[in-house]
């Protein structure tokens, strides 16, 4: 039976030697991811039904990202309560102060992910690891719980859309437009419990950043995965991160998919969403004089090192316009590290930027960034809805990080 890459990997941690789309599986997993915002449900629902210890303290991982450094008692309150658990546990993979990135940055850093894998996290975007030929969802702090301590979870099997991917992009055009475009095509709900399966000749221009901001970002049409098949970048990523052995993976040929959406690289232009969804996508040379409050440069969508080059080197002997709040925040200390060993650091601050320890922060207006009312930020993050990053009436415009450092500059959305 035909089958697409993302059905051949649940069939094999089914160990099933088909599945077909809409049927109810068990599957085992391979890692169990969980965050200071949604760790502590699953460690009260674990406590509440008895306790129990963890099916493999080395196939957990626990990252303090969110509310970190802790902003204020009850973040603190939630780290504890990992951090507790992670102790008693034995948990290898606990990061936090000083250690800790943004998850799904961290994550591949440290080589925990490989190509084959199957992966849920208790965050959305925990679809990021599609980038390295894996399955990876976000699940309910529920299922985290219930996957922590039976390694195994429950999926209806997706069917799939076809993204072809064709061409070569322009300067300046990166993964974050590509997804940017996806989205304003088929919309935040286009995908809704699918498979995006990213094909075609024009793969091969897409570095491993821009798979993982893509992949990343797949939640936000709806999507249950998103996916590139394993090939030489990703071997190569894998070759200097992790040491698992690539399980590699291809879809059929004669694979059945709902759709095929063809994107032709070489014809996208930068690209930014407006309030108050991803879809709401205009080309840069479509946008009129918005002037902008803040821009926000990180995240677990863009916070990549060639993130921090790319802004970097908008912003080299420049300074973002008086009045405009510039934030940068590396999505790991090995992140931060290397932008300091290269001179980014300094470049941002010289440029009238601040740059602050890896967290999630003003992504989900948690800290590090809340818009006042009537503000209106450029950022790299992934999701703009009403209230995302402060007041209900701020507004949040999705971009690249080239987009975002070039508004910095100009004291509006645009590009130099």
């Amino acid at each position: 039976m035909a089958m697409t890459l993302s059905q051949k990997i649940l069939a094999a941690h089914a160990g099933l030697d088909a599945v077909v789309p809409g049927q109810l599986i068990t599957a085992k997993l391979d890692l169990v991811l969980g965050n200071d915002i949604t760790s502590p449900v699953a460690v009260k629902e674990i406590e509440a039904h008895g306790g129990g210890k963890v099916f493999d303290k080395s196939k957990v991982a626990l990252v303090m990202d969110h509310f970190v450094p802790n902003k204020d008692i009850k973040s603190a309150e939630q780290c504890k309560c990992c951090r507790n658990f992670a102790r008693e546990q034995g948990i290898e993979n606990f990061f936090d102060v000083g250690e800790m990135g943004i998850e799904h940055a961290l994550l591949p850093e440290k080589g925990l992910v490989g190509a084959g894998d199957l992966v849920i996290g208790a965050d959305s975007h925990t679809c990021t690891y599609g980038a390295l030929g894996a399955f990876s969802t976000g699940v309910g702090s529920t299922d985290m719980a219930y996957g922590m301590l039976t390694g195994t979870a429950w999926f209806k099997v997706p069917s799939a859309i076809k993204v072809a991917l064709t061409g070569k992009p322009a300067a300046h055009v990166s993964g974050k437009d590509v997804i940017l475009h996806l989205i304003g095509r088929i919309g935040v709900s286009g995908a809704l419990y699918k498979s995006l399966e990213f094909v075609g000749d024009g793969v091969k221009y897409m570095t491993m950043d821009d798979r993982l901001t893509i992949c990343n970002m797949a939640i936000e049409a709806g999507a249950k995965n998103g996916v590139f098949a394993c090939d030489d970048v990703t071997l190569a990523y894998l070759k200097e991160h992790c040491s698992k052995t690539p399980a590699i993976f291809t879809a059929d040929p004669d694979a059945e998919y709902e759709r095929e959406v063809v994107i032709d690289l070489s014809a996208l232009k930068p690209t930014v969403s407006f309030p108050h969804l991803p879809e709401n996508t205009h080309t840069v040379d479509e946008i009129g004089d918005i002037e902008i409050d803040q821009v926000v440069i990180g995240s677990c969508t863009n916070g990549r090192i060639s993130d921090l080059r790319a802004a970097a080197a908008v912003l080299k002997g420049r300074r973002v316009r008086k009045g405009v709040r510039t934030i940068v925040i590396p999505a790991t200390q090995s992140i931060y590290l290397q932008a300091l060993e290269e001179g980014l650091i300094r470049t941002f601050i010289e440029a009238g930027a601040v740059v602050s320890t890896p967290t999630c922060g003003p992504c989900l207006g948690g800290y590090m960034g809340i818009l006042a009312r009537g503000e209106k930020c450029v950022a790299t993050t992934n999701r703009n809805f009403v209230g995302r990053m402060g007041a209900e009436d701020s507004e949040i415009y999705l971009a690249s990080p080239y987009v975002a450092a070039c508004s910095a500059v100009l004291g509006k959305i645009g590009v130099l």
